[in-house]
């Protein structure tokens, strides 16, 4: 997640193939599940009551609202906040997927780009924002994610920025964190209910969301999920798969509007799927 970095050492080369059992654990685990069923999550870390889904997204997306995706990470590489190696890399010394920028980068962008490729396919009115420069420390410069998405938002518009969580035992899982700056969006909604949720003030309110961007959680890097995006044979069919979910999403947002909220009403579990 943005601003939060996970530096752990080790590269070497590491073959990760899937096998076909493995490709049945990975489809299995993302399928949109109860959280006991689904490996994209693993709500590890100690929970306190009433920290989990604590908001309710009601305000409308107006017609032909412009949906913007961003890669988290894409302006924070070789700085603090460049986002987890994933564990093939910080646990099993796996090389990194391309040199320069963490795994968590390298998957974010694949991964945006392919919900891109799929919202259009479906008529979606979607662009793709990437700053191309991978390290820019001032936060307020107007290139960053940060900026032309809280300039996206201003306007109207709605902004997910695409994340994967660290791995066991440091991440959390599967989820959206909300914007909160232009108020909580059903958009957030329909992606809670395939997703997860996170609350919107999850670590004291992060970055992003206080702009009006949202961050949608993937999940941890690691598993199933990280070896079918690691695996060549594998990668299309993962990316489709997880392409296809959020935009899904993002379409019954627009569509459904305020009928999610009865679904998606607040919960205690970080990361819970909407009943």
């Amino acid at each position: 997640m943005r601003r939060i970095a996970w530096l752990l050492g080790g590269f070497a080369l590491l073959a990760l193939p899937v096998s076909g059992a493995g490709l049945m654990e990975l489809l299995e685990s993302m399928k949109p599940a109860r959280p006991e069923r689904s490996t994209l999550q693993l709500p590890s870390l100690p929970l306190t009551p009433g920290r989990g889904k604590n908001w309710v997204g009601d305000r409308m997306p107006k017609q032909g609202t412009s949906i913007l995706v961003l890669a988290g990470h894409a302006d924070s590489q070789r700085m603090y906040g460049s986002g987890t190696p994933g564990w093939a890399v910080g646990v099993a010394g796996a090389a990194p997927m391309q040199v320069g920028m963490t795994d968590e980068l390298y998957w974010n962008l694949r991964t945006a780009r392919a919900v891109v490729a799929e919202g259009k396919k479906q008529g979606l009115n979607i662009s793709f924002y990437d700053p191309g420069v991978r390290t820019i420390r001032n936060v307020q410069d107007p290139r960053t994610n940060w900026s032309v998405g809280q300039q996206h938002a201003s306007e109207g518009g709605y902004v997910v920025e695409i994340h994967y969580d660290a791995y066991s035992p440091h991440g959390i899982g599967a989820g959206i964190i909300p914007a909160v700056a232009f108020g909580f969006s059903v958009m957030d909604e329909a992606l809670a209910k395939e997703f997860g949720a996170y609350p919107y003030d999850y670590r004291g309110m992060l970055g992003a969301p206080r702009r009006g961007v949202s961050m949608l959680e993937i999940g941890m890097l690691e598993g199933a999920l990280e070896r079918g995006l690691r695996d060549p044979r594998q990668r299309k069919l993962t990316l489709d798969r997880i392409a296809k979910r959020v935009v899904t999403a993002l379409r019954e947002g627009l569509e459904q509007g305020t009928s999610l909220r009865a679904v998606c009403a607040p919960t205690t579990g970080i990361a819970a799927y909407c009943r």
